[in-house]
């Protein structure tokens, strides 16, 4: 697709004799929200952690922004613009709220975190690591622990370094874990708006949170994507409802 900015095609992982992606083609275009759902062991995650660059596919293309990327490592991927978000190791927790948030702009900016004192007052990158915080809602944890703050506290936390990295699209990996319901609301609502900035891959469990984010929804069955298409279209398709969605539809 001509405005696709990220795109799969024909990617195949297999682990000893489990196939975990199956000949899988998808894209994200600019300016929506693509979910991929399904049920568990499906091999969300697995597509997830190739298209970031954790592991290597077997065999098939995967395009950002217009570049093969195949052979590029994780950090080359986020550099370039790909943003992998709720992920516990994304997070310091021995480091400040902002500090988090810092680290990840300094990395924007090419500079060299010192972790001195003489850094903090680096108006290059407190200000805009605060400006991400006040988005997010937690410029008034911005000096505790990162360890120290609320489990919907850290997802923000880590929306807010994604944010600062500037990404041209986000990876989201089940944002709505462990979160309760009006947590998860305003999650919703808050990702409701970023697609503007840039597009979203998401892979959830709440379908609440997908029929009201997806543009497009795919659906990720045995490692093979059985459907795509807009809420309605998958809501109403029998395959689906037969592998995954049931009464859920």
């Amino acid at each position: 697709m001509p405005d696709a900015i990220l795109s799969l095609s024909n990617i195949t992982k297999q682990f000893g004799s489990l196939l975990a992606s199956d000949d899988v083609t998808l894209d994200l275009r600019k300016g929506e929200i693509h979910a991929l759902i399904g049920p568990n062991g499906a091999g969300k995650s697995t597509l997830i952690k190739q298209i970031a660059g954790e592991i290597k596919s077997d065999s098939g293309d995967i395009h950002f922004d217009g570049q093969k990327i195949n052979e590029l490592d994780a950090v080359a991927r986020s550099r370039m613009g790909l943003a992998r978000t709720f992920q516990v190791s994304s997070l310091m927790p021995e480091f400040s709220v902002l500090q988090n948030v810092m680290l990840a702009r300094q990395s924007v900016s090419g500079k060299v975190f010192r972790f001195f004192r003489p850094v903090l007052s680096d108006k290059s990158l407190v200000e805009p690591a605060m400006a991400q915080l006040e988005r997010v809602g937690l410029a008034d944890r911005a000096q505790m622990r990162a360890a120290d703050i609320s489990h919907g506290e850290r997802r923000q936390l880590e929306m807010a370094v994604a944010l600062a990295l500037e990404p041209k699209a986000f990876l989201l990996d089940e944002p709505m874990a462990g979160m309760g319901p009006e947590g998860s609301k305003r999650l919703t609502g808050f990702l409701d708006g970023l697609r503007t900035q840039a597009p979203i891959l998401l892979v959830e469990h709440d379908m609440d949170a997908v029929f009201a984010l997806a543009d497009r929804i795919s659906v990720l069955v045995y490692g093979r994507i059985i459907a795509t298409g807009t809420v309605d279209e998958i809501r109403g398709n029998e395959d689906v409802k037969r592998a995954y969605l049931g009464e859920e539809a």
